[in-house]
């Protein structure tokens, strides 16, 4: 498939910039399934003949030689062999920052949904008068104490939930589960209607754009988690993989301690963009108009190990910054994690 084909393809999932990841240069292969799986999120006529002759002919065009390959579908997690493979290649953790390994059989997290941070009472600095329009302007909120999770919800965690309500698998689950060796991976292929029910079965909550920002700031007016410059080796971010010239995929929840925010929670910049409970709409004093704004679509924060193209690579990684998607909308960069109240 080249790059113009790819780019056009994914301009079907989301962001228009977002086809720029691939322009230019030549993916992964496990790319061009999420590419395609992206495209199928949005297209409801996927599971039709005609969408699904496009498709293979698009691949054909890269794959020409590897016909004889069959195209696994249903199968349960990775094959024996593919496990294996892939657990030599990736199981050992990947650069300098991370510890723990990439894929490894039992879960370190649990299946309990996850442990939780509480945030106390008071003000913080939100926003940034520095960057992108919709930033801004920087200025004081007052938040109540509440909790979150430390971690985001991972494929295990997803799967009791799935289980006890019947809900839909996600996309990358197969025979409702998730692949070998990533229990303790966030879990993406959810739309902000999975994870807000996730949340509600849990006895929990989506956090609020401002809850989710004061967690990973906290009262100092950092630009991330850890503090105020960007470090690669702090967050699972595309520009790290770049920089480690190796394929970029999520890590276990918690692999980079030394990207905890002040009060301890982990994967606030990175690893997957996490729905919020709020609307994407204008901030007070905000003289920037945009046609975006209102009740349309549900806000992501924190960047993830994918997107590298709309804000370019790592930029995304701020905790002040704002993406938006409407709510039914799912890739694989695509998670969250939960909030409750302080009784």
């Amino acid at each position: 498939m080249n790059s113009k084909r790819l780019a056009a393809l994914l301009l079907l999932f989301g962001m228009a910039g977002a086809a720029s990841v691939f322009a230019g240069e030549k993916p992964a292969d496990r790319f061009h399934h999420d590419a395609l799986d992206q495209c199928a999120s949005c297209h409801k006529d996927a599971d039709s003949a005609k969408f699904k002759k496009a498709m293979v002919a698009g691949c054909a065009e890269c794959h020409e030689a590897n016909k004889a390959r069959a195209m696994r579908t249903g199968e349960s997690g990775f094959a024996d062999a593919e496990h294996k493979a892939a657990a030599a290649a990736q199981g050992a953790a990947k650069g300098p920052g991370v510890d723990m390994p990439m894929l490894y059989d039992d879960s370190k997290i649990g299946k309990e949904p996850n442990p939780m941070a509480k945030i106390p009472e008071g003000e913080f600095t939100m926003g940034n008068d520095n960057r992108l329009p919709d930033e801004g302007p920087e200025r004081k909120v007052s938040l109540k104490s509440y909790w979150i999770d430390k971690y985001e919800v991972t494929n295990l965690q997803y799967k009791q939930f799935i289980d006890a309500t019947n809900r839909k698998s996600p996309d990358h689950f197969r025979g409702r589960t998730f692949p070998r060796g990533k229990a303790d991976h966030p879990v993406v292929y959810v739309t902000w209607h999975d994870a807000n029910a996730y949340c509600g079965w849990a006895g929990k909550r989506l956090p609020s754009d401002a809850e989710w920002e004061k967690a990973a700031r906290g009262t100092d007016g950092r630009w991330f988690p850890w503090g105020g410059d960007f470090d690669i080796n702090k967050v699972n971010s595309p520009v790290r993989w770049q920089n480690l010239k190796l394929e970029a995929d999520t890590t276990p929840v918690g692999s980079f301690p030394d990207g905890a925010s002040p009060y301890g929670v982990l994967d606030l910049s990175g690893n997957v963009w996490e729905w919020v409970d709020s609307w994407y709409t204008q901030y007070p004093g905000n003289k920037t108009p945009s046609e975006n704004y209102g009740q349309l679509y549900k806000q992501l924060k924190g960047g993830s190990w994918f997107d590298c193209s709309y804000y370019q690579c790592g930029i995304s990684a701020p905790a002040f910054n704002r993406s938006y998607f409407n709510q039914t909308v799912k890739n694989s960069s695509f998670g969250f994690r939960c909030a409750k109240d302080d009784k």
